[in-house]
């Protein structure tokens, strides 16, 4: 029987069957009016899957910069149940590296895509491989799964509740301090800062900018591109 994760205060788990999706389920729920603060997860050993629902009170250009606290709180998660030699990190816009090789994303959506207009709900979801996705090892060398990367004793809804409590953590410096802190923690983790880019578009990736947005260098322009392009439609 596996053991149902532990939140902390303010945050509350619902579980979906093994075949749903639980941020499509965390979308439709979220439209429902479900309470800011679920989080909607599967119990699959083979993968981690889960979704937070939030209901921001900041215009949507703010309220983004969200997802990168959930980045943050997968990493420090992965960072104190994983073995200390390890290494986690990004790659804009939502990829979750482990050893250098992805190792799932984040995925968000939310309600409008207008930058200045607040929206009513955002939904932020992790999904994290615990086993190879097929039985030939290396066949991807760019993806990699925890039991590829020594990490077979941490367990999904260990890493879950683990998740819950970081990201909680530093919602609560985000709401507190700004994007700044959150800025600071991240930037050292994402391993193609000051790299050339393909994707989303050709270019060098100089930073982020107060607003959380990319800024990407190509000649002598340097344009922004921001999170809300990658939101999920719902």
């Amino acid at each position: 029987m596996i053991e149902s994760p532990q939140f902390p205060p303010l945050l509350s788990g619902q579980t979906v069957p093994r075949h749903t999706d639980p941020f499509d389920k965390a979308v439709s729920q979220a439209i429902a009016g479900v309470d800011s603060g679920t989080i909607f997860y599967s119990e699959a050993g083979d993968m981690l899957r889960a979704a937070l629902v939030l209901a921001p009170e900041t215009p949507l250009e703010q309220a983004i910069q969200a997802v990168y606290v959930a980045q943050i709180g997968l990493a420090e998660s992965l960072g104190a149940l994983a073995p200390p030699e390890v290494p986690v990190h990004f790659q804009w816009p939502d990829r979750i590296k482990v050893n250098g090789a992805v190792c799932g994303r984040v995925r968000f959506a939310a309600d409008g895509a207008d930058p200045q207009e607040q929206p009513r709900w955002l939904v932020i979801g992790i999904e994290v491989p615990f086993i190879p996705a097929n039985d030939e090892p290396g066949q991807n060398p760019n993806e990699t799964c925890l039991l590829e990367e020594g990490c077979s004793d941490v367990q999904p809804m260990a890493l879950l509740e683990s998740w819950s409590k970081h990201t909680l953590l530093w919602l609560t410096y985000f709401m507190d301090s700004g994007f700044d802190r959150v800025h600071n923690e991240w930037r050292p983790r994402c391993d193609t800062l000051g790299k050339m880019i393909e994707q989303p578009r050709p270019g060098i990736f100089v930073g982020l900018d107060e607003k959380g947005r990319m800024l990407l260098r190509q000649d002598v322009m340097t344009e922004t591109v921001s999170l809300i392009e990658f939101a999920e439609q719902t």
